[in-house]
């Protein structure tokens, strides 16, 4: 059929090119289609607009705009956004706040490979 085996398009926003290049290798390698990058919220948001992915992973912490204004502007641009937030140990009332945006869950650093790709999967899913 038609549309079956469609990747899922994911947007990485973080402000640690070395945690972007780890997502994109743990997406890649798990049959999700990454669709672009962007090192702060305001280049997020742009990039959201333009690339329009299925799921969106957002870093709380980060220069310019932080991932919880940058969720708040995307869910505005579009209520049914799937954002992942990722966060740090001890940012837990960062993640509760997500959650209360519209955050459909969210991955705390260091994280495995097989969380990052569960929760990717489970959001895709919905």
């Amino acid at each position: 059929m038609e549309g079956e085996n469609k990747m899922t398009k994911v947007l990485i926003v973080d402000d640690s090119e070395f945690m972007r290049v780890r997502l994109r290798k743990i997406l890649e390698d798990n049959s999700f289609e990454v669709v672009g990058e962007a090192e702060n919220g305001v280049i997020g948001i742009k990039k959201y607009l333009e690339y329009q992915p299925d799921i969106v992973t957002m870093d709380i912490t980060m220069p310019e705009m932080s991932g919880i204004d940058a969720l708040k502007a995307i869910r505005k641009l579009n209520p049914q956004a799937k954002v992942v937030m990722i966060s740090a140990l001890g940012q837990e009332f960062h993640v509760k706040e997500a959650v209360v945006y519209g955050a459909k869950t969210f991955i705390v650093k260091p994280f495995k490979e097989e969380r990052v790709i569960e929760a990717l999967n489970k959001i895709a899913a919905t």
